[in-house]
């Protein structure tokens, strides 16, 4: 019989306490209104899981400018203050269950396919991303080409941020993310062929990650130490699932030590397989690589479904949250149902046809 201890063991990352190590991975739902405000219907969806023994849930990327950032129409915002008011309900609801909440903050970049606010996208360079746009989240046709980022709104964007983070931390949020993963803005700069840049933020592992790096100090500095703040980190792409870096340890140790150098509290990772090398030359995960060379808390992410794989991961050190997607739409109970030795549903495939919205997410079974 696996001992699922390690899963219920208290954790303290930055400013916050955390009653278990399962938290709710970010899951884009394009359910906000129109023009970016949370919703009743969404406040029930994130209750749902805090009711259902998540310690930690990590929110939809939420566009935090009214420029180029955001990604999906019907995506929430908060850049404004009627945005973040409108978040109120959802992190009440979630602290009422007894789970802590942070916001994850999201600059599409040249990944967007719908932006009420422009009609154009920027990214590093004027390269589009690869694939092509997901008819789920209300996307057609191949992604176009975006304009290369003048340093003026590499300026703008970063103001965007620490923007965000404050009216996240004002409504109430416990901590916040900034998206670095999945192929969006920040992302985009890490990636070599997404990044033709030849100054400061192009060309090296050091140059690239320059920019997720000083946005994470720009947010850490203006949150002060009272809010906890993170970044996630990928190799694969909404749009270009086999993407790989350069395919040696040596990058990941480049850019998790400069990412764990800026003052952030955690670096969450995710892959196809959380528990998969991450490269040919080293038996590591991308978590452990994390977890190696950055010295701060690592959340990982990826097909950890399983309790005994999840667990895993803490018992071997890889990661000391680990975090669900799929899995948790299938069980918002999960960790209930872990507890408990009960059985767990089958994913439905329908939460994302003919969208991903937000759906019935009335919580069943005893919590």
């Amino acid at each position: 019989m696996t001992d699922f201890t390690p899963l219920w063991e208290p954790i303290r990352i930055g400013s916050t306490q955390l009653e278990n190590r399962v938290a709710l991975a970010p899951m884009t739902r394009i359910s906000a209104t129109e023009d970016g405000h949370a919703t009743e219907r969404m406040a029930s969806y994130y209750q749902g899981f805090a009711r259902g023994g998540f310690g930690l849930l990590i929110t939809e990327g939420i566009y935090p400018d009214t420029a180029h950032s955001q990604g999906y129409h019907f995506q929430p915002g908060i850049a404004t203050e009627e945005q973040a008011r409108s978040w109120a309900m959802v992190v009440d609801g979630v602290h009422s269950a007894g789970a802590r909440i942070f916001a994850q903050l999201m600059h599409a970049g040249a990944q967007s396919q719908g932006n009420r606010f422009v009609t154009s996208s920027i990214g590093p360079s004027a390269v589009a991303p690869k694939g092509e746009q997901l008819p789920f989240y209300r996307g057609e046709g191949p992604y176009p080409v975006p304009s290369e980022i003048t340093t003026a709104q590499m300026n703008d964007v970063r103001k965007g941020f620490v923007t965000a983070a404050l009216n996240a931390q004002r409504a109430g949020f416990d901590g916040v993310e900034i998206h670095g993963a999945n192929g969006y803005l920040l992302d985009q700069f890490l990636t070599d062929y997404m990044n033709q840049r030849t100054d400061s933020y192009g060309g090296s592992p050091e140059n690239r990650v320059r920019f997720a790096a000083e946005i994470c100090r720009d947010v850490r500095d203006a949150v002060g130490p009272d809010m906890t703040v993170g970044i996630r980190i990928s190799q694969s792409k909404v749009s270009d699932n086999d993407h790989r870096w350069s395919g040696t340890a040596e990058e990941a140790k480049v850019i998790f030590s400069t990412l764990g150098a800026t003052g952030v509290d955690f670096i969450h990772t995710t892959e196809y397989q959380a528990i998969a090398p991450a490269f040919e030359d080293s038996d590591e995960s991308l978590a452990a690589l994390a977890k190696e060379y950055s010295g701060v808390t690592v959340v990982a992410n990826g097909k950890l479904d399983d309790p005994e794989t999840a667990v895993s991961m803490l018992r071997d050190g890889a990661a000391d949250v680990i975090a669900l997607g799929k899995g948790a739409l299938a069980n918002r109970n999960w960790p209930h149902l872990v507890r408990n030795n009960l059985e767990f549903d089958e994913l439905d495939p329908s939460v994302f046809a003919p969208l991903a919205d937000v759906k019935d997410w009335e919580l069943e079974g005893p919590v």
